[in-house]
């Protein structure tokens, strides 16, 4: 689900579940299910009902009993992160978070390493407790910052304890692009833990297909909906990602005698 090494495997594929009530979010799972991702995101942020806990918890596990035992990441992206316009504080996202966590209905939660430590620290614990992974995550939707500061908020995530770190930026050039993937290559020697990374947009979707290859063990796809700038259709990136493995595949290669005429 969350592993860790450069270019050794596929990258896990995650779709995102976007629906803004139990409906649209049950009609979106069974198509994505067809599929066959390896994680479902739940954006609980797109969620209207995301005050009402008793809601959450309900659509939880019609999403949980209807995922054909597909894991289930629960994200609340915050506003200032690219995430949807909410009105709870951090503090009320954070009491929801650890609440879902003391139920079956999801595997992992993500939240992001810029917010209050003891908030992090929290969910550390309450995550930890219940058997549950914690990604703690970067994201920054108008600019790619300087390699230095993208390992910086994938080595806070690691000091944090959490069991995968997640950075994901928005490229202004090309060389944008392969500062994520220098950056994403680094830390994979220097950390410990599962690194997701990639480059959001048109420009950066190179990164949503190669970034295993440099020590990104999860790639995001549309399912259905997408969830940022850049996702890919899962059927396709699935051929592109095995198309690229196959290419790379040092056995594949075969010596040829060059003849001069």
């Amino acid at each position: 689900m969350l592993e860790r090494g450069e270019g050794a495997h596929s990258p896990s594929i995650c779709t995102p579940l976007v629906g803004k009530d139990r409906k649209e979010l049950l009609t979106e799972l069974a198509e994505i299910l067809l599929k066959k991702p390896d994680i479902i995101e739940w954006r609980l942020d797109f969620y209207e009902e995301i005050q009402d806990i008793n809601s959450v918890l309900s659509a939880a596990k019609d999403i949980y009993e209807n995922s054909e035992r597909t894991p289930i990441l629960l994200t609340v992206r915050s506003q200032k992160e690219g995430g949807q316009p909410i009105s709870l504080s951090e503090k009320e996202v954070v009491a929801i978070l650890a609440e879902v966590c003391k139920h079956p209905y999801v595997a992992i939660i993500d939240f992001e390493v810029s917010n209050q430590p003891e908030h992090i620290r929290y969910l550390r614990e309450v995550s930890k407790e219940n058997n549950k992974k914690l990604v703690l995550s970067y994201h920054n939707f108008s600019f790619t910052p300087p390699k230095a500061e993208i390992f910086k908020s994938l080595f806070l995530a690691e000091f944090y304890g959490a069991d995968a770190a997640k950075a994901a930026v928005m490229p202004q050039n090309n060389q944008d692009v392969l500062t994520l993937l220098e950056a994403t290559r680094e830390a994979e020697k220097e950390l410990t833990i599962p690194l997701i990374t990639m480059s959001m947009g048109g420009l950066g979707a190179i990164s949503r297909i190669v970034g295993w290859m440099y020590g990104s063990s999860v790639t995001f796809a549309v399912g259905k909906s997408s969830s940022a700038p850049g996702q890919v259709p899962i059927d396709e990136l699935r051929k592109i990602i095995q198309l690229t493995k196959k290419v790379t595949d040092p056995e594949n290669y075969h010596s040829h005698q060059i003849v001069s005429m």
